[in-house]
Protein backbone atom coordinates (compact mmCIF):
# COMPACT_ATOMS: atom_id res chain seq x y z
CA UNK A 1 0.00 0.00 0.00
CA UNK A 2 1.49 3.48 -1.03
CA UNK A 3 1.13 6.82 1.41
CA UNK A 4 2.50 8.88 -1.17
CA UNK A 5 1.07 10.86 -4.04
CA UNK A 6 2.01 10.10 -7.37
CA UNK A 7 4.77 11.70 -8.91
CA UNK A 8 2.41 13.17 -11.31
CA UNK A 9 0.61 15.14 -8.07
CA UNK A 10 4.11 15.81 -6.88
CA UNK A 11 5.14 17.80 -10.02
CA UNK A 12 1.66 19.46 -10.02
CA UNK A 13 1.82 20.46 -6.45
CA UNK A 14 5.65 22.27 -7.12
CA UNK A 15 3.86 24.14 -9.96
CA UNK A 16 0.87 25.51 -7.96
CA UNK A 17 3.62 26.26 -4.95
CA UNK A 18 5.12 28.02 -7.43
CA UNK A 19 2.62 30.05 -8.20
CA UNK A 20 0.94 30.74 -4.98
CA UNK A 21 4.22 32.08 -3.54
CA UNK A 22 4.83 34.21 -6.40
CA UNK A 23 1.57 35.59 -7.29
CA UNK A 24 -0.72 35.40 -3.76
CA UNK A 25 1.99 35.66 -0.94
CA UNK A 26 3.45 38.97 -1.72
CA UNK A 27 -0.09 40.41 -1.56
CA UNK A 28 -2.22 38.29 1.01
CA UNK A 29 -1.85 40.62 3.84
CA UNK A 30 -2.87 43.53 2.06
CA UNK A 31 -5.87 41.91 0.59
CA UNK A 32 -6.82 40.96 4.24
CA UNK A 33 -6.22 43.93 5.74
CA UNK A 34 -8.12 45.82 2.99
CA UNK A 35 -10.92 43.37 2.72
CA UNK A 36 -10.10 43.07 -1.44
CA UNK A 37 -11.45 39.98 -3.60
CA UNK A 38 -8.75 40.24 -6.08
CA UNK A 39 -10.39 39.05 -9.14
CA UNK A 40 -6.96 39.27 -11.76
CA UNK A 41 -5.64 36.67 -9.36
CA UNK A 42 -8.60 34.55 -9.16
CA UNK A 43 -8.61 34.83 -13.23
CA UNK A 44 -4.74 33.96 -13.17
CA UNK A 45 -6.00 30.89 -11.11
CA UNK A 46 -8.07 30.08 -13.89
CA UNK A 47 -4.90 30.43 -16.67
CA UNK A 48 -3.48 27.47 -14.87
CA UNK A 49 -6.05 25.74 -14.50
CA UNK A 50 -6.94 25.11 -11.45
CA UNK A 51 -10.74 25.73 -11.92
CA UNK A 52 -10.94 22.39 -14.92
CA UNK A 53 -9.37 19.74 -12.55
CA UNK A 54 -12.44 18.00 -12.25
CA UNK A 55 -14.26 18.76 -15.49
CA UNK A 56 -14.18 17.24 -19.29
CA UNK A 57 -12.08 18.32 -21.51
CA UNK A 58 -14.74 19.39 -23.91
CA UNK A 59 -15.81 22.18 -21.50
CA UNK A 60 -12.09 23.36 -21.04
CA UNK A 61 -11.61 21.40 -18.79
CA UNK A 62 -8.35 18.86 -17.56
CA UNK A 63 -10.21 15.86 -18.43
CA UNK A 64 -7.95 12.68 -17.96
CA UNK A 65 -5.10 14.55 -16.94
CA UNK A 66 -7.04 15.88 -13.88
CA UNK A 67 -8.93 14.28 -10.92
CA UNK A 68 -10.04 15.33 -7.19
CA UNK A 69 -6.81 14.69 -5.70
CA UNK A 70 -5.28 17.26 -7.81
CA UNK A 71 -7.81 19.46 -7.09
CA UNK A 72 -6.97 19.17 -3.40
CA UNK A 73 -3.54 19.35 -3.87
CA UNK A 74 -4.32 22.67 -5.55
CA UNK A 75 -6.44 24.22 -2.48
CA UNK A 76 -3.69 22.85 0.02
CA UNK A 77 -0.92 25.01 -1.85
CA UNK A 78 -3.22 27.60 -2.15
CA UNK A 79 -4.13 27.68 1.56
CA UNK A 80 -0.84 27.48 2.69
CA UNK A 81 -0.40 30.93 1.91
CA UNK A 82 -3.50 32.50 1.89
CA UNK A 83 -6.87 30.92 3.32
CA UNK A 84 -9.02 33.28 1.44
CA UNK A 85 -8.31 32.34 -1.73
CA UNK A 86 -8.27 28.96 -0.96
CA UNK A 87 -11.79 28.95 0.25
CA UNK A 88 -12.28 31.11 -3.33
CA UNK A 89 -10.71 27.83 -5.29
CA UNK A 90 -12.61 25.47 -3.22
CA UNK A 91 -16.03 26.87 -3.56
CA UNK A 92 -15.69 27.91 -6.89
CA UNK A 93 -14.74 23.88 -8.20
CA UNK A 94 -16.55 22.15 -5.42
CA UNK A 95 -20.05 24.32 -5.02
CA UNK A 96 -20.28 26.30 -8.32
CA UNK A 97 -18.69 23.84 -10.74
CA UNK A 98 -19.03 20.08 -9.90
CA UNK A 99 -22.81 20.82 -9.69
CA UNK A 100 -23.49 21.75 -13.17
CA UNK A 101 -21.06 19.14 -14.19
CA UNK A 102 -22.54 16.63 -12.57
CA UNK A 103 -26.08 17.12 -12.53
CA UNK A 104 -26.79 20.05 -15.74
CA UNK A 105 -27.89 18.82 -19.05
CA UNK A 106 -26.08 19.57 -22.11
CA UNK A 107 -27.24 22.75 -22.58
CA UNK A 108 -26.40 23.86 -19.17
CA UNK A 109 -23.34 23.03 -19.06
CA UNK A 110 -22.06 23.94 -22.88
CA UNK A 111 -23.95 27.68 -22.02
CA UNK A 112 -22.16 27.86 -18.34
CA UNK A 113 -18.80 25.76 -17.47
CA UNK A 114 -16.27 26.76 -20.28
CA UNK A 115 -16.20 30.36 -18.62
CA UNK A 116 -16.72 29.16 -15.06
CA UNK A 117 -13.42 26.68 -15.79
CA UNK A 118 -11.82 29.05 -18.05
CA UNK A 119 -12.30 31.30 -14.74
CA UNK A 120 -13.45 34.23 -16.34
CA UNK A 121 -16.59 33.60 -14.37
CA UNK A 122 -17.77 32.25 -10.96
CA UNK A 123 -20.82 30.62 -9.70
CA UNK A 124 -21.94 30.10 -6.43
CA UNK A 125 -24.02 27.81 -4.12
CA UNK A 126 -26.94 28.74 -2.35
CA UNK A 127 -27.97 26.79 0.51
CA UNK A 128 -27.21 27.78 3.73
CA UNK A 129 -30.58 29.93 5.28
CA UNK A 130 -31.49 31.95 8.17
CA UNK A 131 -32.89 29.82 10.96
CA UNK A 132 -31.83 26.35 8.81
CA UNK A 133 -27.92 25.98 9.97
CA UNK A 134 -27.43 22.66 9.65
CA UNK A 135 -30.74 21.61 8.87
CA UNK A 136 -30.69 21.70 5.16
CA UNK A 137 -34.09 20.41 4.57
CA UNK A 138 -35.66 23.23 6.11
CA UNK A 139 -35.37 25.23 3.35
CA UNK A 140 -37.85 28.11 3.18
CA UNK A 141 -37.11 29.68 -0.23
CA UNK A 142 -39.62 28.90 -2.61
CA UNK A 143 -39.75 28.71 -6.23
CA UNK A 144 -43.21 28.15 -7.93
CA UNK A 145 -43.79 27.37 -11.95
CA UNK A 146 -45.50 29.78 -13.46
CA UNK A 147 -46.79 30.16 -17.25
CA UNK A 148 -43.35 28.42 -17.77
CA UNK A 149 -40.97 30.02 -15.44
CA UNK A 150 -40.06 29.15 -11.89
CA UNK A 151 -40.90 32.18 -9.31
CA UNK A 152 -38.26 32.62 -6.76
CA UNK A 153 -38.83 34.08 -3.17
CA UNK A 154 -36.81 33.78 -0.15
CA UNK A 155 -33.08 34.53 1.25
CA UNK A 156 -30.11 32.78 1.66
CA UNK A 157 -26.45 33.40 3.74
CA UNK A 158 -23.13 32.95 4.13
CA UNK A 159 -22.81 32.47 0.58
CA UNK A 160 -19.45 32.08 -0.83
CA UNK A 161 -18.51 34.17 -4.40
CA UNK A 162 -21.95 35.48 -4.94
CA UNK A 163 -21.62 39.10 -5.18
CA UNK A 164 -18.10 39.17 -6.99
CA UNK A 165 -17.64 41.32 -10.28
CA UNK A 166 -17.55 38.00 -11.65
CA UNK A 167 -20.19 36.02 -10.48
CA UNK A 168 -22.25 34.81 -13.52
CA UNK A 169 -24.94 32.19 -11.05
CA UNK A 170 -25.69 31.38 -8.69
CA UNK A 171 -27.39 27.54 -7.81
CA UNK A 172 -30.35 27.75 -5.25
CA UNK A 173 -32.53 24.86 -3.41
CA UNK A 174 -36.00 26.11 -3.14
CA UNK A 175 -39.65 24.50 -1.89
CA UNK A 176 -41.11 23.33 -5.53
CA UNK A 177 -43.62 21.73 -4.15
CA UNK A 178 -44.62 18.92 -1.69
CA UNK A 179 -43.88 15.18 -1.29
CA UNK A 180 -46.37 12.29 -0.91
CA UNK A 181 -44.85 11.93 2.83
CA UNK A 182 -46.07 15.69 3.54
CA UNK A 183 -42.47 16.78 3.56
CA UNK A 184 -41.35 19.84 1.21
CA UNK A 185 -40.34 18.68 -2.43
CA UNK A 186 -36.48 20.61 -2.26
CA UNK A 187 -35.17 21.33 -6.06
CA UNK A 188 -32.38 23.28 -7.31
CA UNK A 189 -32.60 26.13 -9.77
CA UNK A 190 -29.82 28.20 -11.44
CA UNK A 191 -30.06 31.54 -11.12
CA UNK A 192 -28.24 33.89 -13.45
CA UNK A 193 -26.38 36.71 -11.99
CA UNK A 194 -28.57 40.14 -12.85
CA UNK A 195 -31.54 38.17 -12.85
CA UNK A 196 -34.60 41.10 -11.73
CA UNK A 197 -35.07 41.23 -8.54
CA UNK A 198 -32.20 38.75 -7.07
CA UNK A 199 -29.74 40.50 -5.40
CA UNK A 200 -26.61 40.36 -3.52
CA UNK A 201 -26.63 42.23 0.30
CA UNK A 202 -23.47 43.96 1.15
CA UNK A 203 -20.85 41.85 1.81
CA UNK A 204 -20.23 40.92 5.77
CA UNK A 205 -18.05 41.69 7.90
CA UNK A 206 -16.09 38.83 8.89
CA UNK A 207 -13.41 37.61 11.28
CA UNK A 208 -11.41 36.25 8.76
CA UNK A 209 -11.31 35.01 4.82
CA UNK A 210 -11.42 38.89 4.34
CA UNK A 211 -10.49 38.74 1.04
CA UNK A 212 -12.66 36.50 0.17
CA UNK A 213 -16.51 37.32 -1.70
CA UNK A 214 -19.42 36.14 0.64
CA UNK A 215 -22.64 38.13 0.77
CA UNK A 216 -26.32 37.27 1.97
CA UNK A 217 -28.87 36.80 -0.77
CA UNK A 218 -32.35 37.81 -1.26
CA UNK A 219 -34.70 36.78 -4.33
CA UNK A 220 -38.00 38.87 -4.84
CA UNK A 221 -39.97 37.51 -7.46
CA UNK A 222 -37.09 35.96 -9.33
CA UNK A 223 -38.49 34.73 -12.62
CA UNK A 224 -36.17 32.07 -14.42
CA UNK A 225 -37.07 29.76 -17.17
CA UNK A 226 -38.28 25.90 -16.28
CA UNK A 227 -35.26 25.02 -18.09
CA UNK A 228 -32.96 26.06 -15.20
CA UNK A 229 -33.91 23.70 -13.01
CA UNK A 230 -30.69 21.71 -12.45
CA UNK A 231 -31.11 18.20 -12.04
CA UNK A 232 -34.75 15.96 -11.32
CA UNK A 233 -37.35 18.41 -9.45
CA UNK A 234 -37.40 17.16 -6.00
CA UNK A 235 -33.95 15.51 -5.60
CA UNK A 236 -32.16 19.11 -5.21
CA UNK A 237 -31.33 18.18 -1.02
CA UNK A 238 -29.52 15.01 -2.54
CA UNK A 239 -28.00 16.75 -4.97
CA UNK A 240 -26.40 19.18 -2.43
CA UNK A 241 -25.59 16.56 0.10
CA UNK A 242 -23.68 14.93 -2.68
CA UNK A 243 -21.96 18.21 -3.30
CA UNK A 244 -21.37 18.45 0.06
CA UNK A 245 -19.36 15.40 0.53
CA UNK A 246 -16.57 16.33 -2.21
CA UNK A 247 -16.34 19.22 -0.30
CA UNK A 248 -15.86 18.35 3.14
CA UNK A 249 -12.75 16.62 1.50
CA UNK A 250 -12.04 19.38 -0.43
CA UNK A 251 -11.95 22.14 3.22
CA UNK A 252 -9.85 19.19 5.10
CA UNK A 253 -7.17 20.02 2.05
CA UNK A 254 -7.45 23.37 2.49
CA UNK A 255 -7.16 22.64 6.38
CA UNK A 256 -3.96 20.73 5.47
CA UNK A 257 -2.75 24.16 4.17
CA UNK A 258 -3.39 25.78 7.01
CA UNK A 259 -1.25 23.49 9.37
CA UNK A 260 1.33 23.45 6.94
CA UNK A 261 2.17 27.09 7.30
CA UNK A 262 1.35 27.30 10.98
CA UNK A 263 4.05 23.96 10.73
CA UNK A 264 6.46 26.09 8.42
CA UNK A 265 6.21 29.82 10.47
CA UNK A 266 7.15 28.09 13.58
CA UNK A 267 10.02 26.52 12.53
CA UNK A 268 11.09 29.35 10.91
CA UNK A 269 10.95 31.57 13.67
CA UNK A 270 11.93 29.42 16.51
CA UNK A 271 14.81 28.69 15.17
CA UNK A 272 15.66 32.63 14.56
CA UNK A 273 14.41 34.19 18.16
CA UNK A 274 16.82 33.90 20.60
CA UNK A 275 16.33 34.05 24.57
CA UNK A 276 18.29 32.93 27.34
CA UNK A 277 21.28 32.83 25.19
CA UNK A 278 20.09 30.95 22.48
CA UNK A 279 16.90 30.09 19.79
CA UNK A 280 13.63 29.23 21.59
CA UNK A 281 13.18 25.81 19.84
CA UNK A 282 15.93 24.15 21.84
CA UNK A 283 13.50 24.40 24.59
CA UNK A 284 11.19 21.73 25.17
CA UNK A 285 8.21 23.73 25.69
CA UNK A 286 8.42 24.87 22.44
CA UNK A 287 9.76 22.05 20.67
CA UNK A 288 7.35 19.51 21.52
CA UNK A 289 4.66 21.88 20.40
CA UNK A 290 5.88 21.96 17.05
CA UNK A 291 6.72 18.17 17.13
CA UNK A 292 2.69 18.17 17.29
CA UNK A 293 2.09 20.57 14.79
CA UNK A 294 4.00 17.37 12.35
CA UNK A 295 2.13 14.88 13.39
CA UNK A 296 -1.31 16.64 13.34
CA UNK A 297 -0.43 17.64 9.60
CA UNK A 298 0.90 14.09 9.01
CA UNK A 299 -2.49 12.63 10.30
CA UNK A 300 -4.68 15.21 8.76
CA UNK A 301 -2.62 14.97 5.33
CA UNK A 302 -3.13 11.19 4.93
CA UNK A 303 -6.83 11.29 6.07
CA UNK A 304 -7.13 13.96 3.42
CA UNK A 305 -5.64 12.00 1.19
CA UNK A 306 -7.26 8.69 1.44
CA UNK A 307 -10.24 10.26 0.96
CA UNK A 308 -9.86 11.84 -1.98
CA UNK A 309 -8.43 8.67 -3.47
CA UNK A 310 -11.11 7.15 -2.43
CA UNK A 311 -12.86 10.12 -4.56
CA UNK A 312 -11.24 9.05 -7.67
CA UNK A 313 -11.38 5.43 -7.16
CA UNK A 314 -15.29 5.46 -7.37
CA UNK A 315 -15.74 3.96 -4.13
CA UNK A 316 -19.24 3.44 -2.53
CA UNK A 317 -21.25 6.31 -1.36
CA UNK A 318 -21.06 5.12 2.18
CA UNK A 319 -17.19 4.64 2.63
CA UNK A 320 -16.47 7.88 0.67
CA UNK A 321 -19.00 10.02 3.02
CA UNK A 322 -17.60 8.28 6.36
CA UNK A 323 -14.15 9.02 4.87
CA UNK A 324 -14.78 12.61 4.25
CA UNK A 325 -16.31 13.22 7.12
CA UNK A 326 -13.05 11.61 9.34
CA UNK A 327 -10.94 13.66 6.81
CA UNK A 328 -13.02 17.23 7.48
CA UNK A 329 -13.51 16.61 11.16
CA UNK A 330 -9.72 15.76 12.51
CA UNK A 331 -8.04 17.92 9.80
CA UNK A 332 -10.35 21.05 10.68
CA UNK A 333 -9.89 20.71 14.25
CA UNK A 334 -6.53 20.20 14.03
CA UNK A 335 -5.80 23.29 12.13
CA UNK A 336 -7.80 25.23 14.76
CA UNK A 337 -5.24 23.83 17.30
CA UNK A 338 -2.28 24.54 15.13
CA UNK A 339 -3.09 27.94 14.94
CA UNK A 340 -3.38 28.52 18.42
CA UNK A 341 0.09 26.47 18.88
CA UNK A 342 1.68 28.46 16.20
CA UNK A 343 0.56 32.02 17.89
CA UNK A 344 1.83 30.68 21.20
CA UNK A 345 5.22 29.77 19.37
CA UNK A 346 5.33 33.27 18.04
CA UNK A 347 4.52 35.05 21.56
CA UNK A 348 3.43 38.67 21.57
CA UNK A 349 4.20 38.76 18.12
CA UNK A 350 1.73 36.13 17.41
CA UNK A 351 -0.73 38.48 18.37
CA UNK A 352 0.57 41.32 15.88
CA UNK A 353 -1.20 41.08 12.69
CA UNK A 354 1.96 42.17 10.76
CA UNK A 355 3.05 38.21 11.25
CA UNK A 356 0.48 35.70 8.95
CA UNK A 357 0.01 33.90 12.22
CA UNK A 358 -2.60 36.11 13.47
CA UNK A 359 -4.50 35.75 9.72
CA UNK A 360 -4.01 32.02 10.06
CA UNK A 361 -5.87 32.11 13.58
CA UNK A 362 -8.46 34.34 12.34
CA UNK A 363 -9.13 32.30 9.37
CA UNK A 364 -9.09 28.78 10.97
CA UNK A 365 -11.87 29.04 12.65
CA UNK A 366 -14.83 28.94 10.09
CA UNK A 367 -13.20 25.22 8.54
CA UNK A 368 -15.03 24.05 11.55
CA UNK A 369 -18.11 25.23 10.81
CA UNK A 370 -18.25 25.44 6.74
CA UNK A 371 -19.97 22.90 4.59
CA UNK A 372 -20.98 20.67 8.06
CA UNK A 373 -19.78 21.44 11.12
CA UNK A 374 -17.72 19.32 13.58
CA UNK A 375 -20.78 18.48 15.22
CA UNK A 376 -22.85 17.38 11.92
CA UNK A 377 -19.49 14.95 11.37
CA UNK A 378 -19.14 13.18 14.38
CA UNK A 379 -23.26 12.38 13.39
CA UNK A 380 -22.09 11.36 10.09
CA UNK A 381 -19.41 9.14 11.91
CA UNK A 382 -21.81 7.63 14.71
CA UNK A 383 -24.67 7.13 11.87
CA UNK A 384 -21.67 4.91 10.34
CA UNK A 385 -21.53 2.89 13.26
CA UNK A 386 -24.74 2.10 13.17
CA UNK A 387 -25.06 4.29 16.60
CA UNK A 388 -29.34 5.62 16.22
CA UNK A 389 -27.97 9.00 16.84
CA UNK A 390 -30.27 11.79 15.72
Amino acid sequence: MSFELSREHEDFRRSVRDFAEAQIAPYAAQWDREHHFPVETVQQMGKLGLFGLTTPEEYGGAGEDGDFTSLCVAIEEIGRVDQSMGITLEAAVGLGINPIATYGTDEQKQTWLPDLVAGTTLAAFGLTESGGGSDAGATKTKADLVDGQWVINGSKQFITNSGSDITSLVTVTARTGTRDDSRAEISTIIVPAGSSGFHAEKAYDKLGWHASDTHPLSFQDVRVPEANLLGQRGRGLGQFLATLDDGRVAIAALAVGCIQACLDLSVQYAGERTTLGGPIGRKQGVAFQIADLKVMLESSRLLTYKAAALKDAGASVATFKEAAAIAKLYATESAVTATRIATQVFGGYGFMEEYPVARFYRDAKVLEIGEGTSEVQRMLIARGLGLPVE
